[in-house]
């Protein structure tokens, strides 16, 4: 899964520039974090609750990070409007579909196994949401011809980054108290 998101965000990442679109652009900061928080998740996973617990804690700040990124690219588009190419999104969206789907396949019965793993369920299952909205997005640049639907995407995924690291950091911190 490490090399799946690890590929995925350069391939996402590459369509984002290309394609000029904000809501890929989220897509593929999420796939970055991913990819580290599986590598993270590698280190932490035969290790105590504390060690699993600031893990966790740091994947929570590269998620918040990701929506902070995605926030600053947002404002930019705010001021420099511009219309992303939804064929390019489409296919982006879906691509990093299928890859996230096989990600959280794999990931499906290690979910409630302690907090490192549902941290990374949480950062699997957002990549699915985020897919979808692009490839939505896509659909609505298509049909209107307008780059707001990629910038309300992108709201709408900062959002979702934000609960989600806001979600991990509260486990995190939960289980640092516990295991003090």
């Amino acid at each position: 899964m490490l090399g799946i998101n690890a590929v995925m965000f350069l391939v996402i990442a590459t369509g984002a520039f290309y394609g000029n679109s904000t809501a890929l652009l989220a897509d593929s900061l999420d796939n970055l974090g991913d990819a580290l928080t599986y590598g993270l998740s590698l280190y932490a996973v035969s290790r105590g609750a504390v060690v699993k617990a600031k893990v966790a804690l740091f994947k929570g700040a590269l998620i918040f990070l990701a929506a902070c990124a995605v926030a600053a690219q947002i404002a930019y588009k705010l001021v420099v409007p511009s219309v992303p190419l939804f064929e390019v999104m489409g296919l982006f969206s879906l691509l990093g579909l299928a890859a996230n789907s096989l990600c959280l396949y794999l990931l499906w019965r290690h979910r409630h196994d302690d907090v490192n793993m549902s941290s990374v369920w949480e950062c699997s299952r957002n990549d699915i949401a985020s897919n979808l909205s692009v490839f939505v997005a896509a659909g609505v640049v298509w049909l209107t011809g307008s780059g707001w639907a990629d910038i309300l995407v992108a709201i709408g995924l900062v959002w979702l980054l934000l609960r989600s690291a806001m979600r991990v950091i509260s486990s995190a911190m939960a289980e640092l108290r516990a295991a003090a």
